[in-house]
């Protein structure tokens, strides 16, 4: 199979353009065609080059695929038609031609699942995984239901992260444009003028004025330190597991955060979990994926020790308790869920828990950030005003 980059028109006379995977010419001029495109010219792309080129696929327009998924399905339309009708209806060029190499993948023998597997940046574990119980079982409908309102979930979760970090961020650059403009600009400039007057300089205003000249001096180092070390920082969390395992449980202690992001990452787990296992799929391999969607090493690998012992004939709760990272509540519904039979049911009220737990924990910690925010700027004005209109006031006062 090669790589071509084509140019079609549809119907209505519109030019659509991108790369898709075909055997030679006139199986890309029956693929464009099977798209509703009439083939205008193509070659043979770069194998180097990105096949789906570079517009990202939103979480939004996964959710209205599945939801156009699940009508068509319930209705008992052919798989292969309402995938047509799909691919026909996005927008999204890179979604698009995901979606037709699906249906290529399909008509070749391929089921469903095995076709989305190919496309992980798309589809990740968890969602293959739910998709091929919902093959087995006969049950996709169902399954695609508990898909959709997962990643209204993770939507929603998302939305909250943004809310509570937007206003630190725009606060925190006001800030330090703020300091910046004092220490380069006006400060030198009154010091300037009080030495000149040949007073005495206050304690506090020469330690003003050693803080401006280090910002005078050094602000490329100011600048340059903070991005370097983040980005090495970044590459070693991505290379080195060690590192990576570090800074995760580092994350966890910080103070005021590092509870919200446990809880995040706990109501994941539990939702998750719970979508897998009432899907279906056996308690190991629930563990098993949920390790790899932790996002949090020490958790996961408080996971990978749990599903080890499950595995040795160790209870659930007694395995999650052993690992001594989940709280008691956690351990509490699972056993109970265990009793009962509920063990999903279980799960899903810890993911509902925790769920309206970050949400009020982030609007706690955001109403604390303003104030503390407002208070840091202050004392820094405060600071620079004493220092400066202190001696002009000396001054004057002597005059």
């Amino acid at each position: 199979m090669a790589l071509y980059r084509y140019k079609g028109i549809n119907e209505v006379g519109k030019i659509m353009q991108g790369r898709i995977s075909a055997a030679n010419e006139v199986d890309l001029e029956k693929r464009v065609e099977d798209m509703g495109l009439e083939l205008i010219s193509c070659n043979e792309a770069s194998a180097g080059r990105s096949l789906f080129g570079n517009k990202k696929i939103t979480r939004q327009e996964l959710i209205n695929f599945c939801l156009h998924m699940e009508q068509m399905h319930s209705v008992g339309v052919p798989i292969m038609q309402w995938l047509d009708d799909l691919r026909d209806s996005i927008e999204n060029p890179r979604f698009r031609e995901v979606v037709s190499t699906m249906i290529v993948s399909i008509e070749g023998g391929k089921t469903l699942s095995e076709s989305m597997n190919e496309f992980p940046w798309v589809f990740d574990e968890i969602f293959v995984s739910l998709i091929r119980v919902g093959e087995h079982s006969g049950e996709l409908s169902k399954v695609l239901q508990n898909i959709i309102e997962s990643l209204k979930w993770q939507d929603e979760m998302a939305a909250q992260t943004r809310k509570a970090l937007k206003y630190p961020i725009f606060v925190g650059t006001i800030v330090i444009g703020v300091v910046f403009f004092l220490m380069l600009y006006l400060v030198p400039q009154m010091i300037d003028f009080i030495s000149n007057m040949g007073h005495t300089i206050p304690i506090h205003t020469r330690a003003l004025l050693m803080v401006s000249n280090f910002f005078t001096d050094y602000w490329y180092l100011l600048i340059s330190v903070p991005v370097v070390s983040a980005v090495l920082a970044r590459y070693l969390i991505k290379t080195q597991p060690s590192v990576r395992f570090y800074f995760d449980s580092m994350v966890l202690d910080l103070w005021l955060v590092g509870p919200i992001v446990r809880k995040i990452i706990l109501s994941r787990f539990a939702n998750y979990f719970a979508l897998l296992y009432s899907s279906g799929v056996t308690v190991l391999n629930s563990m098993e994926i949920s390790e790899a969607i932790a996002g949090n090493k020490k958790i996961s690998q408080a996971l990978y020790e749990a599903r080890h012992q499950i595995a040795d004939g160790v209870k659930m709760s007694d395995s999650m308790e052993n690992a001594e990272l989940f709280p008691p509540l956690v351990v509490r519904m699972i056993k109970m869920g265990e009793s009962t039979g509920g063990l999903d049911t279980a799960l899903l009220n810890v993911s509902y828990f925790y769920n309206r737990d970050v949400k009020e924990s982030i609007e706690k910690l955001q109403s604390l950030i303003e104030p503390v925010m407002t208070v840091v700027l202050g004392v820094i004005l405060l600071w620079v005003m004493v220092s400066v209109l202190g001696p002009v006031y000396d001054i004057i006062s002597k005059v």
